[in-house]
């Protein structure tokens, strides 16, 4: 089956398998590496991507179902360097072993899309489909906050 959409601004196609989940997709055939493989049943977050401007988990749609979309990933994001809130989480250590990162930067990305002023409870409900075992939270939640209160800069 053959496939066309839009990955990070540039028309793409593929083929894929009617079982091919869109996370294999992207990491096997397109060399995007952002996406992590983590549970493959949409618990973490690691896969996490834009579709249509929606965070999804990649790991739970077919590539075959994305015929005519937009996808988006970290790569997309930082096509001009890294983006205000990268900047943001770097500013306030909001990681250490970076697995959930790019998750969590896509999910905040579209919680700030929709919404430039958050408070924490919004933050944290958007960010609720991303696991993270190293941080406890605080510093990712802090550093949404942090963009937030400077206005986004």
């Amino acid at each position: 089956m053959k496939v066309s959409f839009t990955l990070n601004s540039e028309t793409r196609w593929l083929e894929c398998q009617p079982n091919q989940t869109l996370l294999h997709a992207l990491r096997e055939q397109l060399g995007v590496k952002s996406p992590k493989c983590g549970c493959e049943r949409g618990d973490c977050g690691t896969c996490t991507i834009l579709l249509d401007g929606k965070s999804i988990k990649s790991c739970l749609v077919l590539a075959c179902e994305v015929e005519g979309c937009e996808i988006t990933t970290l790569e997309g994001l930082m096509q001009s360097g890294l983006t205000p809130l990268q900047k943001a989480f770097l500013d306030q250590n909001a990681f250490q072993c970076g697995f959930c990162a790019p998750g969590m930067v896509i999910a905040a990305t579209e919680l700030l899309e929709h919404n430039s002023s958050p408070n924490r409870g919004e933050i944290e409900e958007a960010l609720a489909g991303n696991l993270c075992r190293c941080t406890g939270y605080a510093p990712i939640i802090d550093a949404v906050l942090d963009l937030v209160d400077n206005g986004g800069k």
